[in-house]
């Protein structure tokens, strides 16, 4: 290959990267809107409002066929935001597939898990979208993708198994993914520090599902629990304090 063809090679490269890198920030952009409308949608402060009538080409909807109720709405965030993660998975997969010859065996083993544990994720979502279930070629069964502190994912069992976040740490380790791959291997320089961004309206803090937010006051209508008991979600009970006696 001769000085120009090479120049023209780069060249081209640095586009599809470009290109590459501007597609993870819109699939990070949507994440990032899932997040606020389901936490909206389940403080009951997100908006439903939509056309009394809406026309679009030949068809034409009216309010009641569109229009949602508080719990259908409450639904709809939470798939909207699996979904965000999804298109995540797939864009990280894609940008790897078109700027690497083949990720799947690259020297870098960043690159290979990035690339594997992006696809696996989409392979579950694309079969079933609403109940995603684990799809693993039988040359990435029990196998162990990981990133440093980023992600990880053990294939070990997983095959024909429902998808569940806890097996490659969940929504934000897929956002992290994303960041990873645009900046530290896509070389996008922009790391987010220097965004202009207004304060938040109020100081509210999540663990996993679980939403802390500072009040002012104890709501009237609120209901004292006793707090050395919960019930995890198989329906267990927990204690989280000793007994005394």
């Amino acid at each position: 290959m001769g000085i120009r063809e090479r120049t023209e090679t780069k060249k081209i490269m640095e586009i599809e990267s470009k290109q590459q890198i501007l597609e993870l920030k819109i699939a990070e952009l949507q994440f990032r809107l899932a997040v606020a409308v389901r936490l909206a949608t389940t403080r009951e402060r997100q908006p439903l409002d939509v056309p009394t009538k809406w026309s679009h080409g030949k068809h034409l909807v009216t309010y009641e066929e569109i229009v949602l109720r508080k719990d259908q709405a409450d639904v709809a965030a939470q798939y909207l935001e699996q979904t965000a993660t999804y298109l995540m998975s797939l864009t990280i997969k894609e940008a790897l597939k078109k700027l690497y010859t083949d990720p799947k065996i690259h020297s870098d083993s960043n690159i290979v898990s990035a690339y594997q544990i992006s696809r696996l994720v989409r392979n579950a979502f694309a079969h079933s979208p609403i109940r995603p279930i684990w799809n693993i070629d039988p040359d990435c069964r029990n196998k162990v993708y990981s990133i440093d502190d980023i992600i990880s994912l053990d294939t070990n069992g997983l095959e024909g198994k429902p998808f569940d976040w806890r097996h490659y740490g969940g929504l934000l380790a897929l956002f992290r993914l994303s960041k990873y791959v645009r900046i530290n291997l896509l070389g996008d320089t922009d790391t987010g520090k220097n965004r202009k961004i207004s304060k938040p309206n109020k100081e509210i803090i999540m663990q996993g599902d679980l939403i802390l937010e500072q009040i002012e006051k104890i709501p009237d209508d609120a209901v004292r629990i006793d707090p050395a008991k919960f019930t995890d979600e198989t329906g267990i009970e927990i204690v989280t304090s000793p007994k005394k006696g």
